[in-house]
């Protein structure tokens, strides 16, 4: 099979994952920071060297910076419900995925303002003075993609990280497509949180989440319950990452992620990224060519994109030519990728598009693949 669907979840995993999770299975796979015996430790040793791991990996202040969760969805929301108040105002961008924008829904019926401000692709300049246009004085917080996860136009969250902090406010970035590929440090983003899967661009395993926290903002608690500390009373312990952390982790995923952060170390971030965005101009290039092909956006670029494309065929819905590219053993995603406003604001929203993402595993014969096979789907229409 060939795979493009990477944007979703990476598949296959880098070797040594399975073994570690079943390591965790069969030698580490008791309850970690409840126990104080062996394998309890040996638990809790697995969890503390993947928060030591990703806290380094993205320039967090110290491993208790970095909270584990149940999916960068979950993170999100802790974030968004953890700080918004009735009252208060929150800006997003128009490319977001509903991973923001159903909660920012759900806040506005209860009193939060909110606005979308405009995204312009390739443009820098021109997105921050959309940021800085939908300031208000009751602005409290500006959350927004780092990366589209359908057309992949990075937003230039530095700049808009550096713009909330000249003016008092709180900065979060959703990083589900640019995590592992991207670039991403707290010391130069500005970012007070950033929210992220393991599944995707990380190489770990689906059901976990990664909330990281670069400022003193204390969370409102979206969920309570267990944490192994302060037991003895009914409030939850005003300290990372306990705070944040209810219930018991999930330690193979925690692991699975440690072999997923340490393969990308050693491929080399700069090396994955360049190599997944040559072959995504490889993809952009030849469809371009085709005069069938419909493509929405400028030719990625490593700075302005990140290395995934959508695109559609003419006279065929997404949906039909996913299912088609299917029958030939190439895998990708159609429709409307959760991202609604992202589809309405580039004309897609009828129909959604194809999309397609290489991993670090994609070669360039997997990309002709597809390209070879778009001809014919075009002569069975």
């Amino acid at each position: 099979m060939i795979y493009l669907d990477n944007a979703a979840t990476t598949w296959p995993k880098p070797r040594g994952t399975a073994a570690a999770i079943a390591e965790v299975l069969s030698l580490r796979g008791a309850n970690p920071g409840r126990g104080s015996y062996r394998m309890a430790e040996l638990s809790s040793e697995t969890v503390y060297r993947c928060r030591v791991r990703a806290a380094g990996f993205f320039g967090a202040a110290a491993p208790e910076n970095v909270i584990f969760t149940p999916s960068c969805t979950h993170s999100i929301n802790y974030v968004l419900k953890g700080i918004l108040s009735p009252g208060d105002h929150v800006i997003i961008s128009d490319m977001e995925h509903n991973a923001v924008t159903r909660p920012v829904a759900q806040l506005a019926r209860r009193g939060v303002q909110y606005s979308a401000a405009r995204v312009h692709e390739g443009d820098p300049e021109a997105t921050v003075a959309e940021f800085r246009r939908c300031m208000r004085a009751n602005t409290r917080l500006i959350f927004c993609t780092h990366a589209s996860n359908v057309f992949g136009i990075r937003l230039p969250v530095a700049e808009i990280g550096e713009l909330a902090h000249r003016n008092g406010i709180l900065f979060g970035v959703d990083c589900a497509q640019s995590a592992g590929t991207a670039d991403i440090d707290l010391r130069s983003l500005h970012a007070d949180f950033l929210c992220m899967p393991a599944h995707k661009g990380l190489y770990g395993i689906m059901g976990l989440g990664l909330l990281i926290v670069n400022c003193d903002k204390q969370l409102r608690t979206v969920i309570e319950g267990g944490t192994g500390s302060l037991s003895g009373v009914n409030v939850q312990p005003d300290f990372l990452p306990d705070r944040l952390e209810s219930g018991t982790l999930n330690v193979p995923a925690i692991a699975a992620l440690d072999v997923g952060i340490r393969f990308i170390e050693s491929v080399g971030r700069e090396r994955l990224e360049a190599h997944e965005m040559s072959l995504v101009c490889r993809a952009y290039d030849a469809l371009a060519a085709m005069p069938e092909c419909l493509l929405y956006t400028q030719r990625p670029q490593t700075g302005t994109h990140v290395p995934l494309l959508s695109f559609n065929i003419a006279g065929i819905p997404s949906d039909e030519a996913a299912r088609r590219l299917g029958e030939m053993e190439i895998a990708v995603r159609a429709g409307l990728h959760c991202a609604g406003d992202a589809h309405r604001k580039m004309g897609t929203q009828s129909g959604g598009a194809v999309r397609i993402c290489p991993s670090v595993f994609t070669s360039a014969e997997e990309i002709d693949g597809l390209l070879d096979a778009i001809p014919l789907i075009r002569q069975d229409a």
